[in-house]
Protein backbone atom coordinates (compact mmCIF):
# COMPACT_ATOMS: atom_id res chain seq x y z
CA UNK A 1 0.00 0.00 0.00
CA UNK A 2 2.78 2.62 0.79
CA UNK A 3 4.70 1.54 -2.25
CA UNK A 4 1.45 2.14 -4.20
CA UNK A 5 0.68 5.50 -2.73
CA UNK A 6 4.13 6.50 -3.50
CA UNK A 7 3.94 5.37 -7.34
CA UNK A 8 0.80 7.03 -7.66
CA UNK A 9 2.02 10.26 -6.35
CA UNK A 10 5.07 9.81 -8.42
CA UNK A 11 2.55 9.46 -11.53
CA UNK A 12 0.58 12.18 -10.16
CA UNK A 13 3.91 14.62 -10.24
CA UNK A 14 5.18 13.52 -13.62
CA UNK A 15 1.63 13.66 -15.67
CA UNK A 16 1.79 17.54 -13.55
CA UNK A 17 5.27 18.00 -14.81
CA UNK A 18 4.53 17.31 -18.24
CA UNK A 19 1.32 19.28 -18.34
CA UNK A 20 3.51 21.89 -17.42
CA UNK A 21 5.92 21.40 -20.26
CA UNK A 22 3.55 21.32 -22.68
CA UNK A 23 1.87 24.30 -21.38
CA UNK A 24 4.93 26.34 -21.15
CA UNK A 25 5.27 25.39 -24.86
CA UNK A 26 1.81 26.15 -25.90
CA UNK A 27 2.33 30.03 -23.80
CA UNK A 28 3.14 32.98 -25.91
CA UNK A 29 6.72 34.34 -23.70
CA UNK A 30 6.16 38.12 -22.63
CA UNK A 31 8.59 40.80 -21.36
CA UNK A 32 8.82 44.02 -19.24
CA UNK A 33 10.92 46.24 -19.32
CA UNK A 34 11.36 49.71 -17.38
CA UNK A 35 12.97 52.82 -19.41
CA UNK A 36 12.83 56.40 -17.85
CA UNK A 37 13.54 59.80 -19.39
CA UNK A 38 13.49 63.50 -19.05
CA UNK A 39 9.92 65.07 -19.53
CA UNK A 40 8.00 68.20 -19.51
CA UNK A 41 4.62 68.43 -18.35
CA UNK A 42 2.73 71.81 -18.99
CA UNK A 43 -0.64 72.43 -16.77
CA UNK A 44 -3.80 74.01 -17.88
CA UNK A 45 -2.85 77.67 -18.26
CA UNK A 46 -5.90 78.45 -15.82
CA UNK A 47 -3.93 76.91 -13.10
CA UNK A 48 -1.33 79.45 -13.23
CA UNK A 49 1.30 77.28 -13.10
CA UNK A 50 4.71 77.00 -14.96
CA UNK A 51 6.00 73.62 -16.83
CA UNK A 52 7.49 71.04 -14.47
CA UNK A 53 10.55 69.52 -15.25
CA UNK A 54 10.48 65.49 -13.97
CA UNK A 55 11.54 62.09 -14.66
CA UNK A 56 9.05 59.65 -16.13
CA UNK A 57 9.29 56.16 -15.74
CA UNK A 58 7.57 53.35 -17.21
CA UNK A 59 7.10 49.96 -17.92
CA UNK A 60 6.54 48.15 -21.47
CA UNK A 61 4.83 44.57 -21.45
CA UNK A 62 4.49 43.16 -24.83
CA UNK A 63 5.18 39.18 -26.32
CA UNK A 64 8.38 38.57 -27.08
CA UNK A 65 7.39 36.73 -30.40
CA UNK A 66 4.87 36.90 -32.77
CA UNK A 67 3.66 36.32 -36.26
CA UNK A 68 2.44 38.49 -38.82
CA UNK A 69 -0.86 39.22 -39.19
CA UNK A 70 -1.30 38.91 -35.23
CA UNK A 71 -2.96 41.76 -33.34
CA UNK A 72 -0.97 41.80 -30.10
CA UNK A 73 -1.72 44.06 -26.64
CA UNK A 74 0.83 45.90 -24.96
CA UNK A 75 0.52 47.63 -21.51
CA UNK A 76 2.29 50.82 -20.39
CA UNK A 77 2.81 50.82 -16.33
CA UNK A 78 3.32 53.78 -15.00
CA UNK A 79 6.72 53.20 -12.58
CA UNK A 80 6.85 56.68 -11.85
CA UNK A 81 5.15 60.27 -13.40
CA UNK A 82 6.89 63.46 -13.90
CA UNK A 83 5.41 65.47 -12.22
CA UNK A 84 3.31 65.48 -8.84
CA UNK A 85 -0.53 66.73 -7.96
CA UNK A 86 0.08 70.17 -7.83
CA UNK A 87 -0.69 72.09 -4.04
CA UNK A 88 -3.88 73.30 -5.44
CA UNK A 89 -6.96 70.86 -4.75
CA UNK A 90 -7.07 67.11 -3.76
CA UNK A 91 -7.17 64.71 -6.69
CA UNK A 92 -10.50 62.99 -5.62
CA UNK A 93 -10.80 58.32 -6.18
CA UNK A 94 -11.19 57.82 -9.58
CA UNK A 95 -10.78 61.04 -11.10
CA UNK A 96 -7.56 60.79 -13.00
CA UNK A 97 -7.14 59.58 -16.63
CA UNK A 98 -4.24 58.83 -18.85
CA UNK A 99 -3.70 58.72 -22.22
CA UNK A 100 -0.40 58.50 -25.06
CA UNK A 101 1.37 57.22 -27.21
CA UNK A 102 3.52 54.31 -28.01
CA UNK A 103 6.14 54.40 -31.06
CA UNK A 104 6.73 51.16 -32.71
CA UNK A 105 9.28 51.48 -35.06
CA UNK A 106 12.10 48.73 -36.93
CA UNK A 107 10.42 46.48 -38.95
CA UNK A 108 7.15 48.66 -38.64
CA UNK A 109 6.41 51.85 -37.67
CA UNK A 110 3.39 52.96 -36.08
CA UNK A 111 1.48 55.33 -33.01
CA UNK A 112 0.19 53.05 -30.86
CA UNK A 113 -2.54 54.71 -28.93
CA UNK A 114 -2.80 53.99 -25.56
CA UNK A 115 -5.36 54.34 -22.95
CA UNK A 116 -5.91 53.82 -19.39
CA UNK A 117 -8.97 53.66 -17.37
CA UNK A 118 -10.19 56.74 -14.96
CA UNK A 119 -9.47 54.79 -11.95
CA UNK A 120 -6.83 56.11 -8.73
CA UNK A 121 -6.54 56.12 -5.08
CA UNK A 122 -7.04 59.98 -3.99
CA UNK A 123 -4.27 62.06 -4.60
CA UNK A 124 -3.43 64.62 -1.89
CA UNK A 125 -2.63 67.77 -2.52
CA UNK A 126 1.70 67.48 -3.49
CA UNK A 127 1.37 63.88 -4.04
CA UNK A 128 2.62 61.89 -6.45
CA UNK A 129 0.93 61.38 -9.40
CA UNK A 130 -1.07 57.57 -9.42
CA UNK A 131 -1.98 56.36 -13.13
CA UNK A 132 -3.44 53.48 -14.12
CA UNK A 133 -2.37 51.20 -16.62
CA UNK A 134 -2.43 52.14 -20.25
CA UNK A 135 -3.17 49.53 -22.75
CA UNK A 136 -3.41 49.17 -26.61
CA UNK A 137 -3.04 46.92 -29.74
CA UNK A 138 -1.75 46.93 -32.96
CA UNK A 139 -1.76 44.38 -35.79
CA UNK A 140 1.52 43.22 -37.07
CA UNK A 141 2.13 44.06 -40.72
CA UNK A 142 5.74 43.16 -41.41
CA UNK A 143 8.55 40.31 -40.66
CA UNK A 144 11.51 41.59 -38.71
CA UNK A 145 12.28 43.25 -35.18
CA UNK A 146 9.66 45.58 -34.14
CA UNK A 147 10.88 48.04 -31.11
CA UNK A 148 8.04 49.79 -29.07
CA UNK A 149 9.29 53.59 -26.97
CA UNK A 150 7.39 55.64 -24.91
CA UNK A 151 6.52 58.51 -26.21
CA UNK A 152 4.35 61.72 -24.68
CA UNK A 153 1.25 61.13 -22.41
CA UNK A 154 -1.40 63.44 -21.42
CA UNK A 155 -3.00 63.19 -17.89
CA UNK A 156 -6.69 64.55 -17.80
CA UNK A 157 -7.98 65.24 -14.35
CA UNK A 158 -11.22 68.14 -14.18
CA UNK A 159 -11.79 68.13 -17.69
CA UNK A 160 -8.47 69.86 -17.98
CA UNK A 161 -5.55 68.21 -19.45
CA UNK A 162 -1.34 67.91 -18.60
CA UNK A 163 0.56 67.19 -21.44
CA UNK A 164 4.01 65.43 -20.87
CA UNK A 165 6.39 65.24 -23.57
CA UNK A 166 9.41 63.43 -23.81
CA UNK A 167 12.91 66.10 -23.44
CA UNK A 168 15.71 63.37 -24.51
CA UNK A 169 15.97 59.92 -26.68
CA UNK A 170 14.06 57.42 -24.95
CA UNK A 171 15.10 54.33 -25.31
CA UNK A 172 13.09 51.19 -26.68
CA UNK A 173 11.42 49.46 -24.03
CA UNK A 174 10.38 46.07 -25.19
CA UNK A 175 11.39 44.20 -29.00
CA UNK A 176 9.08 41.82 -30.62
CA UNK A 177 10.02 39.45 -32.63
CA UNK A 178 7.94 39.05 -35.52
CA UNK A 179 7.82 35.95 -38.31
CA UNK A 180 5.90 35.29 -41.06
CA UNK A 181 2.72 33.54 -41.14
CA UNK A 182 2.96 29.87 -42.03
CA UNK A 183 2.14 29.42 -45.51
CA UNK A 184 1.90 32.95 -45.75
CA UNK A 185 4.94 35.49 -47.60
CA UNK A 186 6.24 37.78 -45.42
CA UNK A 187 5.18 41.72 -46.03
CA UNK A 188 7.02 44.28 -47.55
CA UNK A 189 6.46 47.89 -47.09
CA UNK A 190 3.54 47.27 -45.44
CA UNK A 191 4.31 49.39 -42.26
CA UNK A 192 1.34 51.17 -40.76
CA UNK A 193 2.63 54.53 -40.42
CA UNK A 194 1.02 57.46 -38.16
CA UNK A 195 -1.83 56.05 -36.18
CA UNK A 196 -2.89 52.22 -35.42
CA UNK A 197 -6.27 51.94 -33.67
CA UNK A 198 -6.30 50.79 -30.11
CA UNK A 199 -9.37 49.32 -28.07
CA UNK A 200 -10.54 52.56 -26.19
CA UNK A 201 -7.75 55.05 -27.40
CA UNK A 202 -6.72 57.68 -29.16
CA UNK A 203 -4.57 57.56 -32.20
CA UNK A 204 -2.62 60.45 -33.09
CA UNK A 205 -1.91 61.69 -36.10
CA UNK A 206 -3.26 58.73 -37.94
CA UNK A 207 -4.80 58.00 -41.39
CA UNK A 208 -5.03 54.17 -40.92
CA UNK A 209 -7.22 53.66 -37.95
CA UNK A 210 -9.60 56.61 -37.31
CA UNK A 211 -9.21 58.97 -35.13
CA UNK A 212 -11.99 60.22 -32.17
CA UNK A 213 -12.19 62.26 -29.33
CA UNK A 214 -13.45 61.29 -26.01
CA UNK A 215 -11.43 58.62 -26.13
CA UNK A 216 -13.11 56.10 -28.88
CA UNK A 217 -11.79 54.61 -31.72
CA UNK A 218 -13.42 53.05 -34.69
CA UNK A 219 -11.51 50.54 -37.34
CA UNK A 220 -11.34 51.93 -40.96
CA UNK A 221 -13.22 55.24 -40.13
CA UNK A 222 -12.68 58.74 -38.78
CA UNK A 223 -14.74 60.61 -36.37
CA UNK A 224 -13.92 63.92 -36.73
CA UNK A 225 -14.22 66.79 -33.88
CA UNK A 226 -16.30 64.83 -31.39
CA UNK A 227 -19.32 64.87 -33.52
CA UNK A 228 -21.84 62.01 -34.08
CA UNK A 229 -23.87 61.44 -36.20
CA UNK A 230 -26.13 58.05 -35.72
CA UNK A 231 -29.39 59.70 -36.63
CA UNK A 232 -30.33 55.86 -37.69
CA UNK A 233 -28.82 54.01 -35.53
CA UNK A 234 -30.72 54.09 -32.26
CA UNK A 235 -28.31 56.00 -30.79
CA UNK A 236 -29.50 58.55 -27.55
CA UNK A 237 -26.80 59.83 -26.14
CA UNK A 238 -23.89 62.04 -27.82
CA UNK A 239 -20.83 63.15 -26.34
CA UNK A 240 -19.14 65.99 -27.81
CA UNK A 241 -15.63 67.38 -27.11
CA UNK A 242 -14.03 69.83 -25.17
CA UNK A 243 -13.19 73.59 -26.85
CA UNK A 244 -11.33 75.84 -25.67
CA UNK A 245 -12.89 79.44 -25.34
CA UNK A 246 -12.09 82.93 -24.76
CA UNK A 247 -14.47 85.49 -23.26
CA UNK A 248 -14.31 88.89 -23.18
CA UNK A 249 -16.22 90.69 -19.32
CA UNK A 250 -18.03 93.92 -18.74
CA UNK A 251 -17.06 95.64 -15.86
CA UNK A 252 -17.68 94.58 -12.97
CA UNK A 253 -15.70 91.31 -14.46
CA UNK A 254 -12.18 90.51 -15.66
CA UNK A 255 -11.03 91.86 -19.27
CA UNK A 256 -10.71 88.30 -20.32
CA UNK A 257 -11.09 85.20 -19.25
CA UNK A 258 -10.03 81.79 -20.40
CA UNK A 259 -12.05 78.40 -20.59
CA UNK A 260 -13.00 74.92 -21.86
CA UNK A 261 -16.37 73.65 -22.55
CA UNK A 262 -17.76 70.30 -23.44
CA UNK A 263 -21.56 70.30 -24.84
CA UNK A 264 -23.32 66.17 -24.64
CA UNK A 265 -26.34 65.76 -25.52
CA UNK A 266 -29.30 62.79 -24.99
CA UNK A 267 -32.04 62.49 -27.74
CA UNK A 268 -35.64 62.69 -25.75
CA UNK A 269 -38.07 62.69 -28.67
CA UNK A 270 -37.41 64.37 -31.60
CA UNK A 271 -34.96 67.74 -29.40
CA UNK A 272 -31.97 67.02 -27.72
CA UNK A 273 -31.09 67.56 -23.98
CA UNK A 274 -28.05 69.36 -23.55
CA UNK A 275 -25.86 69.10 -20.67
CA UNK A 276 -22.41 71.85 -20.65
CA UNK A 277 -19.83 71.07 -18.70
CA UNK A 278 -16.37 73.30 -17.15
CA UNK A 279 -13.58 72.85 -15.40
CA UNK A 280 -14.03 72.32 -11.65
CA UNK A 281 -12.63 73.70 -8.26
CA UNK A 282 -9.83 76.08 -10.45
CA UNK A 283 -10.53 79.37 -8.34
CA UNK A 284 -10.51 80.11 -4.48
CA UNK A 285 -13.66 82.30 -3.15
CA UNK A 286 -12.46 85.51 -2.21
CA UNK A 287 -14.37 85.76 1.03
CA UNK A 288 -17.22 83.79 2.40
CA UNK A 289 -20.44 83.55 0.33
CA UNK A 290 -23.99 81.74 1.14
CA UNK A 291 -25.34 78.67 -0.75
CA UNK A 292 -26.98 80.11 -3.56
CA UNK A 293 -24.86 83.22 -4.16
CA UNK A 294 -23.33 82.36 -8.05
CA UNK A 295 -25.25 81.11 -11.13
CA UNK A 296 -24.00 80.71 -14.07
CA UNK A 297 -25.54 80.56 -17.59
CA UNK A 298 -24.23 80.19 -21.53
CA UNK A 299 -25.52 81.16 -24.81
CA UNK A 300 -25.62 77.91 -27.17
CA UNK A 301 -24.55 79.05 -30.88
CA UNK A 302 -26.01 76.46 -33.63
CA UNK A 303 -25.06 76.21 -36.94
CA UNK A 304 -24.34 73.79 -39.50
CA UNK A 305 -27.79 73.67 -41.65
CA UNK A 306 -29.85 74.98 -38.75
CA UNK A 307 -29.21 78.04 -36.83
CA UNK A 308 -30.11 80.28 -34.17
CA UNK A 309 -28.74 79.86 -30.28
CA UNK A 310 -30.45 78.35 -26.94
CA UNK A 311 -29.52 79.34 -23.75
CA UNK A 312 -28.20 76.92 -20.79
CA UNK A 313 -28.05 77.69 -17.45
CA UNK A 314 -26.36 75.80 -14.18
CA UNK A 315 -27.91 75.86 -10.76
CA UNK A 316 -26.38 78.08 -8.03
CA UNK A 317 -23.32 76.53 -5.61
CA UNK A 318 -25.00 73.70 -2.89
CA UNK A 319 -23.12 74.75 -0.15
CA UNK A 320 -21.91 78.29 1.53
CA UNK A 321 -18.39 78.64 0.61
CA UNK A 322 -15.74 79.73 2.98
CA UNK A 323 -12.77 81.96 2.38
CA UNK A 324 -10.46 79.83 -0.06
CA UNK A 325 -12.69 77.57 -0.69
CA UNK A 326 -12.09 76.28 -4.52
CA UNK A 327 -15.12 77.39 -6.76
CA UNK A 328 -16.59 75.19 -9.61
CA UNK A 329 -19.47 76.31 -11.83
CA UNK A 330 -21.95 73.84 -11.92
CA UNK A 331 -23.00 71.82 -14.92
CA UNK A 332 -25.56 74.12 -17.27
CA UNK A 333 -28.67 72.11 -19.18
CA UNK A 334 -31.17 73.06 -21.54
CA UNK A 335 -32.97 71.82 -24.52
CA UNK A 336 -32.25 72.13 -28.26
CA UNK A 337 -35.62 71.71 -30.99
CA UNK A 338 -33.99 71.07 -34.64
CA UNK A 339 -35.18 73.94 -36.62
CA UNK A 340 -34.12 72.39 -40.18
CA UNK A 341 -32.98 68.59 -41.11
CA UNK A 342 -29.57 68.06 -41.89
CA UNK A 343 -26.14 68.11 -39.72
CA UNK A 344 -26.40 70.92 -36.98
CA UNK A 345 -23.23 72.28 -34.77
CA UNK A 346 -23.36 73.32 -31.16
CA UNK A 347 -20.72 75.63 -29.72
CA UNK A 348 -20.61 76.95 -26.55
CA UNK A 349 -21.05 81.23 -26.93
CA UNK A 350 -21.45 83.63 -24.25
CA UNK A 351 -21.30 83.33 -20.43
CA UNK A 352 -23.14 85.44 -17.89
CA UNK A 353 -22.47 85.02 -14.11
CA UNK A 354 -24.85 86.17 -11.57
CA UNK A 355 -23.52 86.89 -8.03
CA UNK A 356 -26.49 87.59 -5.12
CA UNK A 357 -24.58 88.46 -2.06
CA UNK A 358 -27.74 87.42 0.32
CA UNK A 359 -31.65 86.63 -0.19
CA UNK A 360 -33.44 89.26 -1.09
CA UNK A 361 -30.37 91.98 -2.49
CA UNK A 362 -30.08 93.40 -5.48
CA UNK A 363 -28.15 90.50 -7.89
CA UNK A 364 -25.05 91.30 -10.02
CA UNK A 365 -24.99 90.46 -13.40
CA UNK A 366 -21.24 89.96 -15.09
CA UNK A 367 -21.17 89.50 -18.49
CA UNK A 368 -18.91 87.70 -20.56
CA UNK A 369 -19.28 87.39 -24.85
CA UNK A 370 -17.18 84.72 -26.26
CA UNK A 371 -14.26 85.87 -28.49
CA UNK A 372 -13.00 82.56 -29.55
CA UNK A 373 -15.15 79.50 -30.04
CA UNK A 374 -15.24 76.38 -31.39
CA UNK A 375 -17.61 73.65 -32.40
CA UNK A 376 -17.77 71.10 -29.59
CA UNK A 377 -20.93 68.67 -31.12
CA UNK A 378 -22.42 67.90 -34.58
CA UNK A 379 -25.49 66.07 -34.94
CA UNK A 380 -27.78 64.55 -37.33
CA UNK A 381 -31.55 66.20 -37.17
CA UNK A 382 -34.61 66.55 -38.23
CA UNK A 383 -37.19 69.64 -38.40
CA UNK A 384 -39.40 69.75 -35.48
CA UNK A 385 -41.90 71.98 -34.82
CA UNK A 386 -41.30 75.25 -32.96
CA UNK A 387 -37.38 74.53 -33.50
CA UNK A 388 -34.67 77.04 -33.12
CA UNK A 389 -33.51 78.01 -36.72
CA UNK A 390 -33.13 81.52 -36.96
CA UNK A 391 -34.27 82.34 -33.43
CA UNK A 392 -31.92 83.86 -31.02
CA UNK A 393 -32.17 83.65 -27.22
CA UNK A 394 -33.40 87.03 -25.06
CA UNK A 395 -31.61 88.44 -22.26
CA UNK A 396 -28.11 89.16 -20.53
CA UNK A 397 -25.69 87.64 -22.30
CA UNK A 398 -27.23 86.17 -25.96
CA UNK A 399 -25.85 86.14 -28.38
CA UNK A 400 -27.06 85.91 -32.27
CA UNK A 401 -26.61 82.85 -34.46
CA UNK A 402 -23.69 84.01 -35.70
CA UNK A 403 -22.30 86.46 -33.08
CA UNK A 404 -19.82 83.60 -31.78
CA UNK A 405 -19.32 80.81 -34.43
CA UNK A 406 -18.11 84.12 -36.12
CA UNK A 407 -14.91 83.96 -34.00
CA UNK A 408 -13.97 79.84 -34.14
CA UNK A 409 -10.37 79.29 -35.97
CA UNK A 410 -11.28 79.70 -39.68
CA UNK A 411 -14.97 78.60 -38.71
CA UNK A 412 -14.03 74.91 -38.79
CA UNK A 413 -13.56 72.18 -36.19
CA UNK A 414 -11.11 73.13 -33.67
CA UNK A 415 -8.60 70.34 -32.25
CA UNK A 416 -9.24 67.59 -29.75
CA UNK A 417 -9.18 67.84 -26.24
CA UNK A 418 -8.39 70.63 -24.52
CA UNK A 419 -5.09 71.88 -25.44
CA UNK A 420 -3.71 73.51 -22.98
CA UNK A 421 -6.47 75.80 -21.40
CA UNK A 422 -8.34 74.13 -18.38
CA UNK A 423 -10.74 75.90 -15.66
CA UNK A 424 -13.44 78.50 -15.99
CA UNK A 425 -11.72 81.77 -14.79
CA UNK A 426 -15.02 82.83 -13.71
CA UNK A 427 -16.11 85.73 -11.09
CA UNK A 428 -13.60 88.58 -12.00
CA UNK A 429 -11.79 86.06 -10.11
CA UNK A 430 -8.11 88.14 -11.51
CA UNK A 431 -5.88 89.61 -9.17
CA UNK A 432 -6.85 93.73 -8.74
CA UNK A 433 -10.46 93.39 -10.29
CA UNK A 434 -12.99 94.47 -7.42
CA UNK A 435 -16.85 94.10 -7.35
CA UNK A 436 -19.16 95.75 -5.27
CA UNK A 437 -21.87 93.39 -3.26
CA UNK A 438 -24.12 94.99 -0.89
CA UNK A 439 -22.03 97.88 -0.07
CA UNK A 440 -18.84 95.86 0.57
CA UNK A 441 -15.61 95.55 -1.73
CA UNK A 442 -14.55 91.86 -2.56
CA UNK A 443 -11.48 91.34 -4.29
CA UNK A 444 -11.08 88.21 -6.87
CA UNK A 445 -7.79 86.65 -6.87
CA UNK A 446 -6.56 83.78 -8.58
CA UNK A 447 -4.97 80.93 -6.76
CA UNK A 448 -0.65 81.20 -5.37
CA UNK A 449 0.90 80.09 -8.33
CA UNK A 450 3.00 77.05 -7.16
CA UNK A 451 6.17 76.23 -9.02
Amino acid sequence: MSGGRRASAAGVALMLGGAGILLGVAAVPAQAAEVSYKTECIPPAASGLGPVEGTTKVEITAPATAKVGDEIQVVWKFVQAASKNPDLIVLPKDSVKPTGTLKASGAQTADIAMEGPQKNPEIPKGGDMVLSDMTGKVKLTTAGDVTLTPDAYTITAYSTDTKCTPQEAVPAAATIKVTAAEGGSTTSGGSTSGGTTTSGGTATGGDTGGTTSGGSTTSGGTTSSGSTSGGNDGQTDFAGKTVTTSFACASPGPAKIDSSATINAKKNGGSYDLTVKTAKGVMNSPAPLPAGALKPSMVITVGGDDSGSLKVEGPANKDALNTGDPVSLGDMTGTYKPGADGKATLSPGDLTIVVTLSAGSNPITIPCKATKTAVSLELDVQKQAGGVSGATTSGSGSSSGSSSSSSSSGGGLAATGANDHGGLRALGFVAGTAILLGGAVFTFLPRRRVR
